[in-house]
């Protein structure tokens, strides 16, 4: 198992090197230069060459590169003279637009984004795993049936459609929820779940949809395996073989969906953030593209990727426990 998780998290350094070279690249040599960027209209050629030589942008594109990753891991001084500055670990450079350091954009929009991503990934797991499984033991039953209308209703229904209904119903028509506003969980835990809890429905119930056809399928899949049918007719209890037996077997795919929605919703909720005007770092990645402000798309872009390859890991370590064949490959 040591071996295995050591062969993993190598994979990953691997992957997030590769991506953060990619990353650089695509960001700080391709579009248009950065002092055009930041400079004010109307800006002179003396004004840029200042802003290139204080910001190091005529070094080569592997020097900016060496010299940003180091000051994810040990800090660095960004910019010369006038501009001249301590970042300190985990620095990730300095807003285009603001001038503000950009990890403190990200501990304050991250908060909003871990906490939409959490609930509602808790929520559509509960809601679309027992829905999948208990409509694939009741297979033909009017809940069967239903539990099929309502995820493919939901795998079709877009996210912002469906939060905008959930708005309109309990904030704007009847009243029954404030329009959702962010409080700090340390501040007042009642009042932080009930600014979430419509942005973890709309991501929720539209999410358990294919958390639903899966487990459905993969139950039916396994109840007709003839291990399954060997437990029944040793007289072993139905519960016994659906949930221990058969639920076992079945949720490997169950987990890697898990894994990956996890990693997804954590990079960003994008639309769910919008509809309820939450800037968590979906909002400001989407932001910082449009103003070009390269230091911040650049962090939100690594950040979502260690969110991803995390989950990835930790769907392999679930896999491994779940099944030791799985440590020999």
């Amino acid at each position: 198992m040591f071996r295995f998780l050591i062969r993993r998290i190598l994979l990953a350094v691997l992957t997030l090197f590769a991506i953060s070279v990619v990353a650089f690249g695509l960001f700080f040599a391709v579009p248009a230069d950065p002092a055009t960027t930041m400079c004010a209209r109307g800006c002179d050629q003396v004004t840029k060459d200042q802003i290139h030589a204080r910001l190091h942008l005529d070094d080569p594109i592997y020097v900016q590169y060496f010299d940003y990753m180091k000051g994810i891991f040990v800090g660095r001084e960004y910019g010369a003279g006038d501009w001249k500055r301590d970042c300190p670990a985990p620095c990730l450079g300095f807003s285009f637009r603001t001038d503000e350091p950009v990890m403190d954009i990200v501990k304050r929009s991250l908060p909003i984004t871990v906490s939409i991503a959490i609930g509602a990934w808790i929520f559509e797991l509960l809601i679309g795993v027992t829905a999948g499984v208990f409509a694939a033991l009741r297979r033909g039953t009017v809940f069967d049936k239903l539990a099929i209308s309502l995820s493919l209703v939901g795998a079709a229904m877009p996210v912002f459609f469906f939060a905008a209904i959930l708005l309109y119903v309990f904030v704007f028509g009847t009243g029954i929820l404030p329009f959702p506003e962010y409080v700090p969980i340390s501040k007042n835990p009642l009042a932080w779940a009930g600014a979430f809890i419509l942005p973890w429905l709309s991501l929720a119930l539209i999410n358990a949809a294919n958390h639903s056809r899966l487990g459905r399928a993969q139950m039916l899949e396994t109840l007709s395996e003839d291990f399954i049918r060997t437990a029944r007719a040793k007289g072993l209890r139905k519960s016994k073989v659906s949930l221990r037996h058969a639920l076992r077997a079945a949720i490997n795919p169950i987990v890697t969906m898990a894994g990956l929605s996890l990693g997804g919703l954590l990079g960003g909720a994008v639309i769910t953030e919008s509809v309820f005007g939450m800037q968590g770092l979906g909002m400001q990645t989407v932001t910082a593209a449009r103003e070009l402000n390269m230091p911040l798309v650049m962090a939100t872009v690594l950040i979502a990727t260690v969110f991803i390859v995390v989950a990835n890991i930790v769907v392999d370590v679930a896999y491994a426990a779940l099944d030791p064949r799985v440590r020999l490959s």
